[in-house]
């Protein structure tokens, strides 16, 4: 044996953009000055948009390629694209609006590296939401599927994920392209993941997320209805806990109240009761059927504490 070290194993980093050029390069800049001693290419996958061939560099190190989305159109799509376009032994994600913090990457990959057959790495954020930041990082190191059906983990955002390319072309496989409206294919993304092997996070806040006032979806309440009910359905795992099955219906109560839909609120929120009488979504959505308070002020409220409903 020769006593060198392996070399560090070739990151591809999957940036999907949508009209955000700006905040585009601030992200690709926080990627590439990463303290990390591998090739780390960034893959920008513009998707409904129009490719600035100007973002791209051939660095040695470094490089940043540009490429359009081939496959359905948003983030799932997008993501699959830059999957299937990556040359490194590890991908990673991270969305057009964040930013990875310093020593984000050299934790993940010497992460995944010690896990012991370990497939997928998250760790902890900051979010940055009208003017103020909160931290949120989860108080586990190892997220099996169980804990995530009971609880969402806000934590384990998209931007902070690593996954091995093996685990995503011949594994669990690429991103969902079939939930109606994309919502939630992020989580449901974590589940099949965890189904496969447990989470590793590190307790360490290594992502900026930035929260907008007005998200994609913030209208859009049928199709976030619509698409957590299909969840449930995917997922029948969820039967074995109560609280978590709770908690999503919780979601589709407060959904269908806030898309004005009184009597599925109603309904939803005494399913979601059944599981859980101490679950807050359900007397949220039943606050917002009743026209005792408007579903957004309910979420600027939410979200001014780094939380989501």
């Amino acid at each position: 044996m020769s006593g060198r070290p392996a070399p560090a194993p070739t990151v591809s980093v999957v940036v999907p953009t949508r009209d955000r050029p700006e905040l585009l390069r601030e992200t690709i800049a926080a990627i590439r000055t990463q303290d990390y001693p591998g090739l780390v290419e960034t893959i920008v996958v513009y998707d409904q948009s129009t490719p600035d061939p100007a973002v791209a560099t051939p660095d040695a190190d470094r490089p940043v390629r540009v490429v359009t989305n081939s496959r359905s159109a948003g983030l799932a799509g997008a993501r699959n694209t830059g999957i299937l376009a990556a040359a490194g032994e590890l991908v990673a994600f991270c969305d057009d609006d964040d930013q990875w913090l310093p020593g984000k990457l050299a934790a993940q990959v010497a992460a995944i590296d010690a896990g012991h057959g370990a497939e997928f790495v998250s760790c902890g954020i900051r979010i940055s939401y009208d003017g103020a930041t909160t931290d949120r990082v989860l108080d586990r190191d190892r997220v099996p599927l169980d804990a995530l059906l009971r609880d969402r983990m806000t934590e384990l955002h998209p931007s902070t994920f690593l996954i091995r390319r093996a685990a995503l072309i011949d594994g669990f496989g690429l991103v969902d392209e079939d939930i109606p409206g994309g919502y939630a294919e992020d989580y449901e993304f974590l589940l099949r993941a965890a189904r496969s092997a447990p989470l590793i996070n590190l307790r360490t806040p290594y992502v900026l997320v930035r929260w907008h006032k007005r998200s994609y979806f913030a209208q859009r309440w049928d199709t976030i209805a619509t698409a957590l009910q299909w969840l449930l359905e995917r997922y029948p795992e969820f039967a074995t806990q109560p609280a978590g099955q709770a908690r999503v219906a919780g979601q589709i109560a407060f959904a269908q109240a806030a898309a004005g839909h009184r009597r599925g609120a109603l309904r939803w929120a005494r399913h979601t009761l059944a599981h859980n009488p101490r679950e807050p979504r359900a007397y949220l959505a039943l606050a917002v059927a009743s026209g005792a308070v408007r579903p957004d002020l309910v979420l600027r409220s939410l979200h001014r504490r780094g939380r989501g409903i």
